[in-house]
């Protein structure tokens, strides 16, 4: 009985110390037309250790995720915010200042709460033009220079270029694309962890 008891005790110290990973992002992250245990952060948690909170919203602005972020670092205290928003902006074709400005306010309030910030390379459609999509594509590694914070790589970058991975609206990653996505992120979880 008593290493029972010593096992459990073990087991929920191993639950409670869990490193969080707090995703802040929009519909690409949050199981956009299909059951939230299909999305890729579902997937994801039954490959990894880290305990995933996916605070992400379909339709997500730079401006909302920062609203709410307060109370979500306040909430769940995350050892890591993973940041993939800015898509919706550049769709809406918000000012490229205003992205930066909000992102950059996103990756201070993260640090400020002792959490590591992680920003995601985001991209958008190119009849957008090429002068707003270069300016928009360059804000992110610019940001993650100037906060020295990593900066991962675009999850949609392959799947984006396959038809049979996406949805007829040409924009979000299907079902089919949900497990590409997941063995992409395990990998990129896994450098972070090498790279402590």
């Amino acid at each position: 009985m008593r290493i029972i008891l010593l096992l459990l005790i073990g087991l929920i110290s191993h639950v409670s110390y869990a490193e969080k990973l707090l995703i802040l992002g929009d519909s690409l992250s949050a199981a956009y037309g299909m059951q939230q245990q299909q999305g890729w952060p579902a997937l994801l948690q039954q490959k990894t250790e880290w305990q995933l909170i996916n605070a992400s919203i379909s339709g997500e602005t730079t401006a909302g995720g920062l609203a709410r972020l307060p109370a979500l670092l306040t909430e769940h205290k995350p050892d890591i915010v993973m940041i993939e928003l800015g898509g919706n902006d550049g769709l809406r074709g918000f000012s490229v200042e205003l992205i930066q400005s909000n992102l950059g306010k996103i990756i201070t309030l993260v640090q400020q709460h002792k959490s590591q910030p992680i920003l995601m390379q985001i991209r958008i459609p190119p009849n957008y033009g090429p002068r707003y999509v270069r300016q928009f594509t360059a804000v992110y590694p610019e940001l993650a220079e100037k906060h020295d914070i990593t900066l991962w790589p675009f999850f949609m970058d392959s799947i984006a270029i396959n038809n049979d991975l996406m949805m007829a609206d040409g924009i979000h990653p299907n079902v089919a694309a949900q497990p590409v996505i997941t063995e992409f992120m395990a990998e990129l979880l896994l450098q972070l962890e090498k790279n402590k």
